[in-house]
C-alpha cells in the first residue's frame, strides 16, 4: 500500500516519534508499505511520521532499487558518531519543490533496530550519512530546514503559506 506524504505543516512532523517497543508482523507490512511509499515518492529516504504515522522507523535506499543489498530499516535509531562536515544540497519529501544547501556531518554511525528488533550499527559517508541525519531528525520532530539560516527558513515558509492560500498544498 501506498501512503500519502504528509506535507509541512502537518503537526506530527513536529513532534518525537514513539519509540517501536513490538517487533511483528503488522510491523513488517508497515516497512514494506514504507519503501513502496518512498520509491513512488522518488525518495531515498522515508520516516514513518513522514506517512502520518509517529513511530521512530525510517527506511533508507540511496541507490534507489539499484542495489537491493543497499535497503535499510532503521529501527528506534540514534546517532552514535560524527566527523567531518559536509555542505550539499538537500530537499524532503514533506517539503516538495524546495531544496537548500545543508551543512552536515560527512561519516556517521547509527545504532538501530533491525525489523526483528536485533540491535546493529551501520557507519556510512556522504550521501548515506545525509540520510541517517536527515531521517533522524524527523523521528526527533525536526525538519532540514531547521539547519538553514532563519532568512531562509522564513522564505520558504512564506512561500508554502502563499501556496496553502492558494489550495496547492
Amino acid at each position: 500500500m501506498i501512503y500519502p506524504i504528509v506535507k509541512f505543516g502537518n503537526p506530527v512532523l513536529d513532534k518525537p516519534a514513539e519509540k517501536v517497543t513490538v517487533f511483528d508482523e503488522a510491523l513488517q507490512k508497515l516497512i514494506e508499505d514504507m519503501f513502496e511509499s518512498m520509491y513512488a515518492a522518488r525518495g531515498v529516504g522515508l520516516a514513518a511520521p513522514q506517512i502520518g504515522i509517529s513511530r521512530r522507523i525510517a527506511v533508507v535506499d540511496v541507490t534507489f532499487k539499484e542495489d537491493p543489498n543497499a535497503k535499510l530499516v532503521l529501527i528506534n535509531p540514534e546517532i552514535i558518531h560524527k566527523e567531518g562536515r559536509h555542505s550539499q544540497s538537500e530537499g524532503c519529501l514533506s517539503i516538495p519543490d524546495f531544496r537548500e544547501n545543508v551543512s552536515r556531518a560527512q561519516v556517521v554511525t547509527v545504532r538501530a533496530q533491525d525489523v526483528t528488533g536485533k540491535l546493529f550499527e551501520k557507519t556510512g559517508d556522504d550521501l548515506l550519512a545525509r540520510a541517517f541525519q536527515h531521517e533522524t531528525d524527523h523521528l526527533n520532530g525536526k525538519l532540514y530546514i531547521s539547519h538553514i539560516s532563519a532568512l531562509k527558513r522564513d522564505l520558504i515558509k512564506r512561500k508554502i503559506r502563499k501556496l496553502v492560500k492558494a489550495g496547492e498544498w
